[in-house]
């Protein structure tokens, strides 16, 4: 199966992050075998990934941001969770309606 470019790119990160089984970095890794605007991306978003590393190895973001995020996140999946189940109602009621 070949792989286009931009599947490729978007994967990289799954691939430097060791987060793709054996299969996908096998698919990855030939098609950037064979294509050289792929490899030079993938270079430079490993030398990306090494800088940021050494930068940031091992801090640890301050309490009050870890917990603003934590509230952050929490109240969009409440409000995507809530947004869909008021749909299914409201789906269910037309159903309902024109029966």
């Amino acid at each position: 199966m070949e792989l286009d470019c931009s599947a490729v790119i978007a994967d990289v990160w799954l691939m430097l992050d060791g987060e793709c089984d054996d299969a996908t970095r096998e698919r990855l890794q030939h098609h950037m075998d064979h294509c050289s605007p792929c490899i030079e991306a993938y270079g430079l978003e490993e030398k990306l990934k090494r800088l940021l590393s050494s930068k940031c190895g091992g801090d640890r973001a301050p309490d009050a941001l870890r917990e603003r995020l934590t509230l952050e996140i929490r109240r969009s999946v409440t409000i995507t969770e809530t947004t869909i189940t008021e749909t299914a109602v409201t789906d269910t009621r037309l159903e309902s309606g024109e029966a």
